[in-house]
């Protein structure tokens, strides 16, 4: 898996100071993408052991509210086994002091069964539709059809995700 870049204070991508990882490699191509660098899946850095221990390391400042998956697309083949690791690491190490959330462009509905999502605390799902693309800043999806879920009632704030459109999963 290749990544486009790691933020260690993203304060853009979910509640809180964030950790966020931008993967690599997308084939929905949704028009109108804020990231369209990231669609190439030999684009960036090869992720490797000192890119995740970068990433730990950042997640230990007591700041830091938790981690961001994001792309690209974390659920493309290519990159959910090994997005799953990183979260399987980060479970072990901090436990539910830090939250994961992951950004799709697919519906929760369709990939729901994946392995990563027994990590996940909060999942933005939906393609980039441009047409009902979000104008107002602060809001931690770029288009109204997207929808933040909260998947943990093990979460900080657990049943009360900032924005979330339903208390827990389906």
């Amino acid at each position: 898996m290749n990544y486009v870049g790691i933020s260690t204070f993203d304060t853009a991508n979910g509640p809180g100071v964030r950790v966020s990882l931008f993967c690599s490699g997308c084939r929905l191509h949704c028009r109108g993408c804020f990231n369209p660098e990231s669609w190439d899946f030999d684009a960036g850095l090869v992720y490797d052991a000192q890119a995740e221990e970068r990433i730990l390391k950042a997640l230990e400042e007591p700041f830091v509210e938790g981690l961001s998956l994001l792309g690209g697309d974390p659920l493309e083949p290519e990159n959910e086994p090994v997005l799953r690791s990183l979260c399987r690491r980060v479970r072990e190490k901090f436990g539910s002091s830090r939250s994961i959330w992951l950004w799709t462009g697919r519906k929760y509905e369709h990939v729901r069964d994946l392995p990563i999502f027994q990590y996940i605390d909060t999942v933005v799902d939906g393609p980039f539709i441009e047409r009902l693309k979000v104008e107002k800043p602060g809001q931690w999806f770029g288009s109204t059809n997207q929808r933040i879920i909260c998947l943990q009632k093990s979460a900080p704030n657990a049943g009360a995700c900032p924005g979330c459109t339903a208390k827990s999963a389906p």
